[in-house]
């Protein structure tokens, strides 16, 4: 560990422990390329009735109570910076994984964010956050506990395939979460997961993947089928359709 880590790892450990409400900041990981999406456009940059994906999905964070919301975003987008917030943000520049952009993120909070704080993680391309999902967040951030996850439990039935294709198993599925996010972590436990998960070169794909590594309790919050990421070209219609359902039960 370098002295710069060291030292805020003690900072966090050290701060006063005057009992107040911890505060919840959003962090978006949004330096990636978005493969399977386009070759010539970023999925997040794409719009949904006049605004980018990423607008829909910071405007669904600020459903909760957010200090501010941190973007890590890639060093060559010259395009977030241009973008009309509806909400107050702020960019810092993200890594290769997304464990590197969403550390990097941490680090730009480090002289804002106490350790028993709430950081909201949440994918760019997920904009169709329901209301029922944010207070379930709201409830568990009441909770004290270190860390939880939106995830929906595995419908479908799942196969194990031979090299060849052919299936070789049915795995039961009846223990089965598929995660998605926000994911909701106290800033101090997240940091130090995802410190040991960068310098014992752990390639985490999530932040409870880096939390279990330190056998740190995640809590599953139970979302719905609706709270899709947007991962193919089909996926951008879906989400309008989704979003304008929201809209009109919210009328």
């Amino acid at each position: 560990m370098n002295q710069n880590n060291s030292e805020l790892v003690q900072q966090l450990n050290s701060r006063n422990n005057i009992h107040q409400k911890p505060k919840l900041w959003g962090v978006i990981p949004a330096a990636g390329s978005g493969q399977r999406f386009s070759k010539t456009e970023l999925k997040q940059y794409l719009k949904i009735a006049g605004q980018t994906v990423l607008e829909h999905s910071v405007n669904a964070l600020y459903k909760l109570p957010l200090e501010n919301c941190v973007i890590a975003i890639s060093v060559n987008d010259t395009y977030a910076k241009q973008i009309q917030f509806a909400h107050p943000v702020q960019f810092c520049i993200g890594g290769k994984e997304r464990m590197d952009s969403v550390f990097s993120s941490l680090q730009h909070l480090q002289n804002f964010a106490d350790k028993d704080d709430y950081v909201l993680v949440h994918d760019a391309a997920r904009p169709c956050l329901h209301q029922s999902q944010i207070q379930a967040i709201a409830d568990f951030c009441e909770t004290g506990q270190d860390a939880a996850i939106i995830a929906v439990p595995v419908r479908d039935t799942l196969k194990k395939s031979k090299a060849n294709q052919e299936i070789e198993a049915t795995i039961d599925r009846s223990a089965l979460w598929q995660a998605q996010t926000p994911q909701i972590i106290k800033y101090g436990v997240l940091y130090q997961a995802l410190l040991h998960a960068i310098q014992n070169h752990l390639l985490v794909t999530d932040e409870a993947s880096a939390l279990e590594h330190l056998n740190v309790p995640v809590k599953l919050l139970e979302g719905r089928s609706d709270n899709i990421k947007i991962t193919y070209p089909d996926d951008l219609d879906f989400a309008t359709l989704i979003l304008q359902q929201f809209s009109s039960h919210s009328n």
